[in-house]
């Protein structure tokens, strides 16, 4: 008898020894293979029996799937025609908070095969006009109260996200419309439609920047369409739930929440409910008021919810869904033993992987503390060593490469950045320092560009911040590189101290120095109100290695 040519993959952990490379143990998802498919309309042609698509937390307001498709080719046939033209490839930016406005705008923008980018309605002027500059859109959506932080740049006209019929601003002629004008616009079913094929570009996200620079990463079609898929099928919500109610506190601005509760979760029929922004009580209410069963969330918001005195109110709650940095065990057991009832899970991914590359999706998964989950369906990951760039075996620590139908198309206009991130056969390295384990886990140790290089030694800041957040008087902590002349970098911790706690800096250098070796140690403490993170929950070390040197 003949033997098979396939490499053999090893069930339990994934990894094949012949290909060095280790194998999602989640079963494929199949993708649509007709070349010319846009999101919108994959999207749109989704069957479900869903009613009620978006509902706005503070209103009430809700949007049917009927009314919401309807908008949406209503805004799309008003961005084609005069005075906005918009065309196939170029860029349209989106400033705003969360709105139920903003997946129409997008959606709307998406189907014209315009480039959607997104910014932070926090960010300065400055930073704002950096992205434009760098994006060069030619239509903006954004609200009046932050309409000053646009630039005046040529050819940028602007849509008001607003719920009011505006007419155009006498004084601000780049006021082109307002949502609520351009929403009635009949479809015009003359009008020319350009192709737009799974391949073509429909995000332009800039990465959250927490070790350098931020860049402009560029996915397709494909890469959402992809990742919509991956994410039913990580909810079981391929044939539509009725009772799925998912409460969107995550920014739409963000990979989180843009391509997975904006645009994702409406393709299978499950109710979106709007926050616009972040605020405990608000949330409670939400939750109880329109019987949300999933809860997307970042690390902070899960913290500030294990921290609460007494357990919070969460209705019909089912499943925390936790992005963006690595839950502690500290963490998890914490709202395991106040909320015993709801299932917490985890999910890990970059912009640059569309918010896709692994996730724990049961309550037995989430119970293997400090993982990030199974790699994601239809994802292939290399561990490699840094140094000398071999693929390594089970249990070994590396960075992470992974790849997928959803990986980018590389950063936007940078060459360089893009060679040195994608390799040419799709591989994408993620710059983060995981280990795969035997039953296939995968764990992230740390950034690889974050590491603190002592006499050396590599010091992963995330081990020692797990260590401290066990110290009872400590309630956040973040650890980055200290220059030092005879050793090059050496831990730096800035400590959040519970309420009245006089824990000095000698206290937490003993604490850590009692449990690490000698190069591990701790060798100064700054203690602070809060520690700077993005909107994702990553910390900010580079604000706070700024911070930490602009004395020197």
């Amino acid at each position: 008898m003949a033997r098979s040519s396939e490499p053999v993959v090893d069930a339990r952990s994934g990894y094949c020894t012949a290909t060095r490379t280790f194998r999602s143990k989640r079963a494929d998802v199949p993708l649509p293979t007709d070349p010319e498919l846009d999101v919108v309309t994959f999207l749109a042609s989704r069957r479900h029996s869903g009613v009620v698509a978006l509902v706005d937390a503070s209103t009430g307001r809700r949007i049917t799937f009927t009314e919401l498709w309807r908008t949406v080719a209503g805004v799309a046939s008003a961005l084609a025609a005069p005075p906005l033209s918009l065309r196939k490839g170029q860029v349209v930016l989106i400033l705003s908070p969360n709105s139920v406005h903003f997946p129409v705008a997008a959606l709307a923008a998406m189907s014209l095969g315009a480039v959607l980018t997104t910014a932070n309605p926090l960010n300065t002027p400055a930073e704002i006009a950096k992205q434009v500059a760098d994006a060069r859109p030619v239509v903006a959506f954004t609200t009046r109260e932050l309409l000053p932080k646009i630039p005046l740049a040529d050819g940028l006209r602007v849509v008001l996200l607003e719920s009011a019929r505006i007419p155009a601003d006498a004084t601000n002629p780049r006021v082109a419309a307002a949502i609520m004008e351009i929403s009635a616009t009949p479809p015009d079913p003359a009008r020319r439609r350009d192709r737009v094929t799974q391949d073509d570009p429909a995000t332009l996200l800039y990465s959250s920047g927490t070790t350098g620079p931020s860049k402009g990463v560029v996915a397709t079609h494909r890469s959402l369409i992809s990742m919509v898929q991956i994410i039913m099928t990580r909810f079981r919500l391929e044939r539509s739930d009725k009772t799925a109610t998912f409460l969107c506190t995550v920014p739409m601005f963000h990979v989180y929440g843009l391509v997975a509760f904006a645009t994702g979760l409406l393709g299978c029929g499950a109710t979106v409910v709007v926050m616009s922004k972040f605020e405990l009580p608000e949330m409670l209410r939400a939750i109880n008021e329109y019987r949300v069963t999933y809860l997307p969330l970042v690390p902070p918001i899960l913290v500030a919810m294990v921290a609460h005195p007494k357990p919070l109110p969460l209705g019909q709650l089912q499943k925390v869904l936790s992005g963006g940095a690595p839950l502690s065990k500290e963490l998890i057991e914490g709202f395991r033993e106040k909320y015993p009832q709801v299932e917490i899970l985890q999910g890990y991914g970059l912009t640059e992987s569309t918010a896709i590359g692994a996730s724990t999706d049961s309550a037995e998964e989430s119970r293997r503390y400090g993982t990030a989950g199974l790699l994601s369906p239809n994802t292939e990951a290399k561990i490699v060593d840094p140094e000398t760039g071999e693929a390594l075996p089970v249990n070994r620590t590396g960075e992470l490469w992974i790849r997928g139908p959803y990986v980018m198309k590389g950063y936007f206009r940078n060459t360089e950045a893009t060679q040195s991130t994608l390799t040419p056969d799709g591989w994408l390295k993620t710059g983060d320092l995981c280990y795969i384990d035997e039953d296939g886990y995968l764990f992230v140790v740390d950034r690889l560009k974050e590491l603190i290089k002592y006499k050396g030694y590599q010091v992963p800041p995330a081990e020692l911040e797990a260590l401290l957040l066990t110290h009872p008087e400590i309630t956040d902590v973040a650890v980055i590189p200290f220059p030092d002349r005879e050793v090059g970098q050496f831990p730096m911790a800035y400590v959040m101290r519970k309420k009245g706690s006089t824990l000095s800096e000698r206290e937490v250098m003993e604490f850590v120095a009692k449990q690490v070796a000698p190069y591990k140690k701790v060798r100064k403490v700054a203690f602070v109100t809060d520690i700077p993170k993005n909107a994702s929950g990553k910390i900010l070390r580079k604000d706070l290695i700024k911070l930490a040197t602009s004395k020197l």
